[in-house]
């Protein structure tokens, strides 16, 4: 890491997502508020800590809420690709508030809808 910030990518959420699914793996795809378009929300196995110990972060992956489009207009959404079946814990990047927790299934697709 050399301190600069991290670069995104200004294509995200014009187009389709590719999901590599199938064995134990699934993905997520997450409905969400208008209003919390553009905030990053991690996932990690449920159970899982965010702290390592009290100076080191685990690493979770996480995305950023896009408009997406769908077949009667956009939607803001959040798309996991790849995800090992199992619990999954959903929270804003930078907090320990856990959101939402997903069931994840191999080679399904989950939807879920972020709580108000």
């Amino acid at each position: 890491m050399t301190g600069q910030p991290e670069a995104h990518n200004s294509f995200a959420g014009q187009g389709s997502v590719l999901l590599d699914i199938g064995g134990d793996v699934g993905a997520l795809v997450v409905t969400m508020p208008p209003s919390l378009e553009g905030v990053e929300v991690e996932i990690r196995p449920a159970g899982a800590h965010r702290h390592a110990g009290p100076d080191h972060h685990v690493h979770h992956a996480h995305v950023a809420v896009v408009p997406r489009p769908v077949h009667d207009g956009v939607v803001p959404s959040l798309v996991f690709p790849e995800l090992v079946q199992g619990r999954w814990e959903l929270y804003e990047k930078g907090t320990d508030d856990v959101r939402l927790v997903a069931e994840i299934r191999g080679g399904q697709v989950s939807t879920e809808a972020w709580p108000e």
